[in-house]
């Protein structure tokens, strides 16, 4: 059984990978993640030449699974961590080169980019993290352009109650806290889609994990158009 203190590195190190081990953690999230983040996209409603903005990437492994799914789609990665900043980059360098896709480093909160700049954005696994998360859904609202789509994708509190490690600085959702959430927010909660699969956890056990994408949507108004 694990210490308290190697669940705490652990739990620091999902929130936020940092050196050798961080890069261990980071391929090991982009595998037993890969169906979480697949959902996410796959209820984002894609249509050719979106601009999508997608928040704490990790090693961003992922992102040929996204640029192939229509023409002309311009990505842009947002991360906390400066290893996956730098790692993103390394995995992603054709994507860089042909400028289909940007990645930049932020502090969790102020979201770096003007009014109206993307038409889908979507975050896996990040919102146990967030430290201020009306704060971070009103950015996230304030980029996303009139009728876009916010997709959150998110292990549901149940199965996360289920990890010794997410006692130390998660915070855990359910559909009903989830609402709550949005609904003091701008968005209009259009869907929410729920799956369970089977997966090993970060400390080796095998566990059925239920996860929920809720997909928002920012109404257009009068005032942003």
């Amino acid at each position: 059984m694990a210490s308290n203190e190697e669940l705490i590195a652990l739990a620091s190190q999902l929130k936020e990978p940092q050196g050798a081990k961080g890069i261990e953690i980071a391929d090991m999230m982009n595998a037993t993640n890969i169906k979480m983040t697949l959902h996410a996209i796959a209820h984002l409603n894609i249509r050719n030449d979106d601009h999508i903005l997608e928040l704490g990437h990790g090693n961003c492994g992922h992102l040929h699974h996204l640029l192939e799914l229509k023409d002309g789609l311009r990505y842009t990665g947002l991360e906390i961590s400066e290893l996956m900043y730098t790692e993103a980059q390394v995995k992603n360098k054709a994507y860089l080169a042909t400028g289909q896709a940007s990645f930049h480093q932020y502090d969790g909160l102020h979201i770096p980019f003007p009014n109206n700049s993307f038409d889908r954005i979507f975050s896996v696994n990040t919102i146990y993290f967030w430290a201020d998360p009306l704060y971070l859904l009103t950015e996230l609202y304030r980029v996303l352009k009139p009728n876009g789509v916010l997709n959150i994708t998110f292990a549901q509190e149940k199965f996360m109650q289920q990890l010794p490690f997410t006692t130390f600085g998660f915070k855990l959702y359910n559909d009903e806290k989830i609402a709550d959430l949005v609904n003091a927010t701008s968005f209009h909660i259009h869907d929410s889609n729920t799956q369970t699969e089977s997966v090993k956890s970060k400390t080796g056990d095998l566990l059925d994990r239920t996860f929920t994408t809720i997909t928002l949507k920012k109404i257009a108004t009068i005032e942003s158009l």
